[in-house]
């Protein structure tokens, strides 16, 4: 039997089987996909051998990633239902669907780990909500646990009721960091910025300026605020930040977020 396995194949599985090859070998993990096309992409790829149907994939492993879409979830659930067992290990990495619903199907003795990780695991720098109770887990599986998700990144565990905020503020966000940086070196380009050097400084500068809130524990207003000298250039940019209602924007779309999150079929 492998170790880890994958249900599904798509850009979030991928990345994340991508980062777990930083610390485990090929031969202990195994995956499946709906497309064999993909299964053989994959495999060449990688070197992890794939599996021919979802059973077979979660017969092999202790550990199973469903990295499926929760429109999905259902027919790969019933797909292993009668393969996992209480010494398994499932994990979730579909926003919206719960514990409870996963238990219904698989059974109430079934061990559910429940997590939200986002795309920049496919460079080491993933950022993943975790939640699952730790009385149903041995110190070791935990250290396990733990070891999978910081392969690829940084862990955070929290209460499952707050998963769907986990979504909103690392999930999701990756996407608007994105349209935050082409907005950046758009404005840069208006003024004769050639482009490829204005992604470049937008994108290192927004780099930077996260590594200055994780490692100086700073606030980030605080951080903000040294920026921002007194009638200089950068207060004039932040008041029209807030005259045209950036942080109102940020907190709106999460709001839309978190309602997809409370709604998804």
């Amino acid at each position: 039997m492998v170790k880890i396995g994958f249900i599904g194949m798509g850009n979030m599985g991928y990345a994340i089987l991508k980062g777990l090859l930083n610390v485990y070998g090929k031969e202990e993990i195994i995956f499946t996909d709906v497309n064999p096309g993909r299964c053989r992409q994959v495999s060449e790829e990688t070197g992890v051998s794939f599996a021919a149907c979802n059973a077979e994939c979660a017969a092999s492993a202790k550990y199973i990633v469903l990295a499926v879409k929760p429109q999905f979830f259902a027919p790969v659930l019933s797909d292993i239902a009668g393969t996992v067992t209480k010494d398994h290990i499932i994990i979730s990495i579909a926003p919206g669907i719960t514990v409870d619903s996963i238990r219904e199907t698989l059974g109430a003795d079934k061990r559910i780990v429940r997590a939200m990780p986002n795309t920049p695991a496919l460079l080491g720098e993933g950022m993943t909500g975790v939640c699952y109770d730790p009385a149903l887990f041995a110190k070791e599986e935990q250290e396990t646990i733990r070891s999978l998700f910081e392969s690829f990144g940084k862990m955070q565990t929290v209460e499952e009721r707050l998963m769907n905020a986990v979504v909103c503020v690392s999930g999701s966000s990756p996407a608007y960091v994105y349209m935050f940086i082409e907005a950046l070196a758009d404005s840069a380009v208006k003024y004769g910025l050639p482009r490829e050097a204005a992604y470049k400084m937008a994108a290192q500068s927004v780099l930077g300026s996260a590594k200055m809130v994780l490692e100086t524990g700073e606030h980030p207003g605080a951080l903000k605020d040294k920026v921002c000298s007194p009638g200089g250039t950068t207060i004039a940019a932040v008041s029209a930040l807030e005259e045209y209602g950036f942080r109102n924007a940020v907190m709106k779309a999460s709001d839309a977020c978190y309602d997809k999150c409370m709604n998804l079929k």
